[in-house]
């Protein structure tokens, strides 16, 4: 299989990563704080209003539940418009959503209901953003920096949205529960002047004068299902994705009720998720040079469930699940390096767009049902449950996907 080349009118003229991606990557860093500051906010504020599982649980569910229906949709999009409009036009999007939340609860007004409206919305408009911003990179990077400028993404996203966002969300919501949402308005609104002054205009896919939006969701999903080793990355993401926001989607009720810490604590245990995180994603491009990407791919698939299920088995305080969480996140962060360049290696330029929404579908299509899992094993089970059930799980479907890799990895 060969790489098509990228699209582009423009291309970087020196080794690095270029001064387009440097405004990307800074959008992402303003955009993204903010995410994390309101992934504190979110459940702080719903656990405000009920103290049912399910209930909290839900909010987690409407934040992903776009991932299982519109993916496909929103890679199609994608591929048929400047993306660097779509990424603004979606941040707008956003700015105005949040805005809207930010008022009522000025006002006292909010109800949880609204919580899930909001959660919703927000992530339709992520999904146009992540599908176009992960299809721009390969456009303005060169394809032998790609490791760097997928390394240095994943960083932006532990530093601002895992470890600087949620304890400063529940610091701002301990202080006064609008603001978190108040930061919100600003961070996507300097992620839309940082993006707008991206100069690089990647060309639309050619389309034929038949082609239809439908007909592009079809091309995304045929590919994928043609091509065993994406297939094969993203089924054991969507498996590890179901697993993880199980527990994930009632964490705000075990930091309580288990681990014993309050709203400030729940936010610097959200951020200790980030720690490795951020060591995983510098270093993941000289590891996968090291020890190659299908020994990485493997490693970081096994730490996973393990992790899971130690925090499941032995994590009654916050130390002890902080350490456990920063193993974890070590992993996920090199997983995501090497899933995102493999990847943009592997699919040509023009359906880039279209084969991600089509495998975000599959793999983040398990954020939602894993969040109803998880509400319903913690409300009917205890909040332990949703670890170790989801930890076994997730061993079953490495102990299949790990031949499978072995087979197909392109070396």
């Amino acid at each position: 299989m060969t790489d098509s080349p990228p699209e582009t009118t423009e291309r970087p003229r020196r080794a690095g990563v270029g001064r387009d991606f440097s405004f990307q990557i800074s959008a992402s860093l303003f955009s993204t704080l903010g995410d994390g500051a309101l992934l504190a906010a979110l459940p702080l504020l719903a656990k405000s209003l009920t103290s049912d599982a399910r209930l909290i649980a839900w909010v987690s569910a409407a934040a992903t539940l776009p991932w299982l229906v519109l993916s496909v949709l929103g890679g199609a999009i994608a591929d048929r418009f400047d993306r660097r409009r779509l990424m603004m036009g979606a941040q707008v999007a956003q700015a105005l959503l949040v805005g809207v939340v930010a008022v009522l609860a000025t006002l006292h007004l909010t109800e949880i209901w609204m919580l899930y409206l909001l959660a919703f919305g927000l992530c339709c408009a992520e999904i146009l953003f992540t599908n176009s911003s992960q299809a721009l990179v390969p456009s303005i990077v060169p394809h032998e920096k790609l490791e760097t400028a997928n390394g240095r993404l994943v960083a932006t996203v532990s530093v601002s949205k895992e470890f600087a966002g949620p304890p400063l969300g529940a610091a701002l919501f301990t202080f006064a529960m609008p603001l978190p949402f108040w930061l919100n308005v600003i961070t996507f609104s300097l992620s839309v002047l940082l993006l707008s002054r991206i100069r690089a205009r990647p060309a639309a896919a050619v389309r034929t004068e038949r082609s239809s939006l439908f007909g592009d969701v079809v091309d995304g999903l045929r590919w994928l299902g043609r091509h065993r080793l994406p297939l094969t990355l993203t089924v054991v993401a969507g498996a590890g994705n179901f697993c993880e926001t199980m527990a994930l989607s009632t964490l705000v009720l075990f930091a309580h009720d288990v681990l014993h810490v309050g709203d400030r604590g729940y936010g610097v245990l959200l951020a200790a998720m980030a720690i490795g995180g951020i060591v995983g994603s510098l270093v993941a491009g000289r590891v996968v040079d090291r020890f190659g990407g299908l020994r990485v791919a493997v490693a970081v698939q096994i730490v996973g469930p393990l992790v899971w299920l130690s925090i499941g088995l032995f994590g009654r305080d916050a130390i002890t699940v902080v350490v456990l969480f920063s193993v974890f996140s070590v992993a996920l962060a090199m997983w995501n390096v090497v899933s995102y360049s493999t990847r943009q290696r592997v699919v040509p330029g023009e359906l880039l767009g279209r084969v991600s929404g089509a495998g975000r579908m599959a793999s983040y299509g398990g954020l939602p049902l894993g969040a109803l899992a998880g509400g319903f094993l913690a409300q009917q089970y205890g909040l332990i449950a949703p670890w170790i059930v989801g930890a076994l799980l997730n061993m079953v479907v490495v102990a299949f996907a790990v031949p499978t890799l072995i087979r197909h990895w392109e070396r």
